[in-house]
């Protein structure tokens, strides 16, 4: 009999309400310019199609995360492969899944549920991105809600 060891993993868990429909805030989560504006200067590249390549670039055009489309299906879900570059500790631990469900709630609001998780037990990326989604996503919040992210 072979037994199976658990696996070590790190996971964050973040869940928003926007007020705006889904395919709203999938625009907004897949578009370069607008990433921009709430995720200050930084942006994803991707074709957004399944097996395509994914980047995230800094506002003065560094590579700082890089992957592959996991699952596009617009717009309920979007899944990336992520590797992070630039810290090394958390370059070692290689490569993470971000995950967004989207979900079309009553009255033009969407649930947005963000899942990050790596197969790293206490991982610096996760606490890392532990401080970064909330904010990006808070910020997102507000430009939809509002017309200014958070700083702007």
């Amino acid at each position: 009999m072979t037994e199976s060891k658990p696996t070590a993993e790190s996971r964050f868990v973040y869940v928003t309400y926007i007020r705006a429909p889904a395919q709203t805030v999938w625009d907004y989560l897949i578009d370069p310019e607008q990433n921009k504006a709430f995720w200050s200067g930084y942006h994803q590249e991707s074709s957004w199609r399944k097996g395509a390549d994914y980047r995230i670039i800094s506002a003065d055009g560094k590579v700082w995360d890089e992957g592959e489309v996991l699952e596009a299906d617009p717009p309920r879900r979007l899944s990336v492969s992520w590797r992070h570059l630039v810290d090394e500790a958390m370059k070692a631990e290689g490569v993470s899944t971000a995950s967004f469900d989207l979900e079309q709630q009553d009255n033009g609001v969407t649930k947005v549920t963000l899942v990050h998780t790596i197969a790293v037990a206490e991982s610096k990326f996760i606490v890392a991105v532990s401080r970064g989604w909330p904010m990006i996503l808070s910020s997102l919040k507000s430009l939809l809600e509002t017309g200014q992210p958070l700083g702007g």
